[in-house]
């Protein structure tokens, strides 16, 4: 009787994790680059209760009997699909149409990857500006170094194309390629990434090795949009279906919880 408890006190965890996961994805439905989650599933340890050979006759059975002791959150995975664009008026706004990731530079000197392309250019050290994100971290270039441009260039002059190359008017206020580039990344495997603060991720062995665009011939090119930020991916309708599903299955475990205490109870009344 026992076993049932801890059975579905395990559903009843792995619920509450999955109804954490639900929230999280609703309340960042407004979070520009968010990508929605989802909680997994899998089931704990077989517990053999009778063999395929302990028939009345010594004659092998065709099924045994094996009983299963709940169930866990296996991994939590974010969906790398792509979100839709929203117009801005900001020359610093920037969406991806493809599978790349911006690079960013950390304060201990690492590369964060992040889908989130709302960028503003802040006063760098020798007087210029620099490309940077919300949190003041350097977005960086094709060859990782980071974006800055000279004192004194307005900011109306500056223009990325699609290909992600920075563009300065000339002397007949024609834009005209710099050589600098948006870095943008892929992975094997970008469910695999690292989560850390907002919507950046860091590399892993999970999600593979980060391959710039720029060098890999062979992997399918990523677009920039500027003047565009790219929304969370998050479907509200189908996050409140999954969340009363859950819900139905946390009271569906308590339920057991309270069937077998009652199972229970009843067996030490037989005593009386």
């Amino acid at each position: 009787m026992m076993r049932s408890l801890w059975t579905a006190a395990s559903g009843m965890i792995a619920q509450q994790n999955n109804v954490d996961t639900i929230a999280n994805n609703l309340s960042n439905v407004n979070t520009v680059g968010y990508k929605t989650e989802t909680a997994e599933f899998k089931s704990l340890l077989y517990q053999e209760i009778a063999s395929k050979t302990t028939s009345a006759n010594g004659e092998n059975k065709p099924v045994g009997a094996q009983v299963g002791l709940g169930v866990r959150n296996s991994s939590i995975t974010s969906h790398f699909t792509q979100g839709a664009f929203q117009p801005t008026d900001s020359t610093f706004d920037f969406a991806i149409d493809g599978e790349g990731f911006f690079a960013l530079r950390t304060l201990d000197g690492e590369t964060a990857y992040t889908r989130n392309g709302n960028f503003f250019l802040a006063v760098s050290g020798n007087g210029g500006h620099m490309l940077t994100n919300s949190e003041g971290l350097a977005v960086l270039d094709t060859n990782g170094n980071a974006i800055t441009f000279e004192e004194g260039l307005s900011t109306e002059d500056i223009t990325i194309d699609a290909d992600g190359e920075v563009c300065l008017p000339d002397s007949q206020n024609n834009p005209q390629k710099t050589g600098v580039k948006l870095a943008l990344y892929q992975f094997s495997n970008p469910s695999g990434l690292n989560k850390i603060s907002g919507t950046s991720y860091m590399e892993s062995e999970a999600s593979g090795v980060a391959m710039n665009e720029a060098e890999y011939d062979n992997l399918k090119k990523s677009k920039v949009k500027q003047g565009y930020l790219e929304r969370s991916n998050v479907q509200v309708a189908d996050e409140m279906v999954n969340l009363i599903v859950a819900q139905r299955a946390y009271e569906m475990n308590s339920k057991a919880i309270t069937t077998s205490d009652e199972m229970m109870q009843t067996a030490n009344n037989l005593k009386k």
